[in-house]
């Protein structure tokens, strides 16, 4: 199977944020930002498989400011890890104010879509060329991260075996 680029499947997404995505305390709501991300991610995960794909979780989430109403957020998505049959996405979420100009790294997530064929099985995905030292930085720190994901999945599913999981 040959491999991608990163950059075949790098998405760079926009959307105005308006009062019907605001929490009661008047900034934009996580889960708005949550369902954007989780769309941008997904994109760029299918474009990697060129095939469908699902969530399979989300790793971290971090909201470092607010996004205000009337903010335009950019979301920027690319895939640093694949695996056999899963692939990790980085989503980096910037919030711009369009009258002033100013920009702000509002949050970032990590997720991990698993590529599915027609009957809804799991399929090898390609394998992802790394060009760069970016490239290579970003795949190093999500295989370390992955490593953590697999432990933890581990010591969660003994917890559910031995019925002390809630």
């Amino acid at each position: 199977m040959e491999g991608k680029r990163i950059s075949e499947s790098r998405v760079i997404m926009g959307q105005v944020m308006n009062p019907e995505n605001a929490n009661p305390a008047g900034n934009v709501h996580g889960g708005d930002i949550m369902k954007l991300i989780d769309t941008a991610g997904g994109v760029a995960a299918t474009r990697h498989a060129r095939a469908h794909v699902v969530t399979a979780s989300i790793d971290r989430m971090d909201f470092h400011h607010p996004v205000y109403v009337g903010d335009f957020l950019i979301l920027k998505a690319s895939v640093n890890f694949v695996g056999k049959t899963s692939m990790e996405v980085g989503v980096r979420v910037e919030a711009e104010n369009p009258i002033t100009g100013a920009k702000r790294h509002t949050g970032s997530a990590y997720l991990t879509f698993v590529a599915l064929d027609v009957d809804k099985r799991p399929i090898q995905l390609p394998p992802l060329i790394l060009e760069t030292d970016d490239d290579r930085h970003r795949n190093a720190e999500a295989e370390e991260r992955r490593q953590m994901r697999l432990a933890e999945k581990k010591k969660e599913r003994k917890k559910h075996e031995s019925g002390r999981y809630c």
